[in-house]
């Protein structure tokens, strides 16, 4: 503005140089181009205050900021097939039942109907419920909570493990999954089953021997399935349950279903049809039944499948001592061991509980050979017949 001024001033005292004239009008053109160029920067500075800030009108996003999208192509439409997309999973049902037949031995049928259940339950982009409430019924050490585990695992989804009998109390199991009513101590944190879901909506809830838990817990699962939501007791909030799968498991009426899935071994809708009226003739729990989406009994262990569900159990204890056993590096008479005992016991026999049997025999030479450096080993017997691990190059 000084500048303008003083030109002024000369052109009225000095009209007639017409050299200053000339030097006053290239002068003024700078300023202006000076002053213009200071004025766009100051409303691009403005313009970028407002964008990062979110304040920017949307008639000027649409001018000023046009995405690249808007300009090659159709925005909107690849907004609409991108929602599509993320609201709708699709799985291919022959690969998952592979993969889970693969580690879960014994119960090819049940891998194939579940993974056509889950298939279609992903499918559906309007639910308002669980994608799934599942029942895997049958003898213990069949592979249910195995295979609750490893489905997780094969869908890429968290796993969240409650062992139901330490939820057999009222209120104190309550305030363990759902969290403590407000004003009372421990109010503060939120429930086991709570803080899971709300942290991942998309996991599978494994609730091992259902029966076992509290009227009472039972009664609060039942929002869950039916309506979509839990809520956490000490803020009142509601967690979404729509994106979870829950896998129940029971050793409910174990002679019976074993039976029915020995007779009913082609036929599994009547299997299933046949195996609720059991449940409840065992007085399992009638809304839960009620609730259930599919129900899927577990065949118990013969032949081979029990020497496979030994040699695995083996294989899994001895990498977790950091070890791996070389091929055909357990000895024949180890398995038939442990199928003697398995068919001795009956329907109370685990495969995990004999595997401990040989873990207790085998554990000190298996930290020695960890701390002798040794990566493989073979399991066999020593002149005394009793289990020793020697370690292999």
């Amino acid at each position: 503005m000084t500048f303008v001024m003083l030109f002024q001033f000369v052109e009225t005292h000095w009209p007639k140089a017409s050299m200053v004239q000339g030097i006053v009008t290239a002068m003024r053109t700078v300023v202006w181009y000076i002053a213009a160029f200071a004025i766009l920067g100051w409303l691009l500075l403005l313009l970028g205050w407002l964008h990062e800030h979110s304040r920017l009108p949307s008639f000027l996003q649409s001018v000023l900021l046009m995405d690249i999208l808007d300009r090659l192509t159709n925005k909107q439409a690849i907004e609409e097939g991108l929602t599509e997309l993320e609201n709708a999973t699709y799985i291919d049902v022959a690969s998952l039942s592979n993969a889970l037949k693969q580690r879960v031995i014994g119960q090819d049928r049940v891998c194939d109907d579940i993974s056509s259940q889950i298939r279609r339950r992903l499918a559906l982009s309007q639910r308002g419920k669980p994608v799934g409430v599942f029942l895997f019924a049958g003898p213990p050490g069949t592979g249910k909570t195995y295979l609750a585990k490893v489905l997780a695992t094969e869908l890429e989804r968290p796993l969240l493990h409650f062992d139901m009998t330490q939820f057999a109390s009222g209120s104190h199991s309550l305030s363990q999954l759902f969290g403590m009513n407000k004003g009372y101590v421990g109010s503060d944190s939120y429930g086991k089953l709570t803080a899971g879901l709300r942290d991942t909506p998309s996991a599978v809830v494994l609730l091992d021997e259902i029966e076992k838990a509290h009227p009472d817990v039972l009664k609060a699962f039942l929002t869950a399935w039916n309506d979509g939501f839990i809520t956490e007791r000490s803020d009142s909030r509601q967690i979404s349950t729509t994106s979870a799968i829950f896998v129940l498991t029971s050793n409910a009426a174990t002679e019976r279903l074993t039976e029915l899935a020995d007779n009913y071994a082609e036929d599994p809708d009547t299997l299933r049809a046949t195996a609720v009226e059991v449940l409840r003739e065992a007085e399992f729990a009638a809304e839960v039944l009620n609730r259930l989406d599919r129900i899927f009994v577990f065949r118990a262990l013969q032949g081979l499948d029990v020497a496979r569900v030994a040699a695995l159990e083996i294989e899994d204890m001895i990498k977790s001592y950091g070890l791996a056993v070389v091929e055909q590096g357990i000895d024949p008479q180890i398995i038939l061991t442990l199928m003697a005992r398995y068919r001795k016991l009956g329907k109370n026999s685990s495969s995990r509980d004999l595997v401990r049997v040989i873990e207790e025999k085998l554990a000190d030479s298996l930290i020695e050979a960890k701390k002798r450096g040794i990566k493989s080993i073979e399991l066999g017997f020593d002149d005394e017949q009793r289990f020793i691990a020697r370690g292999r190059s």
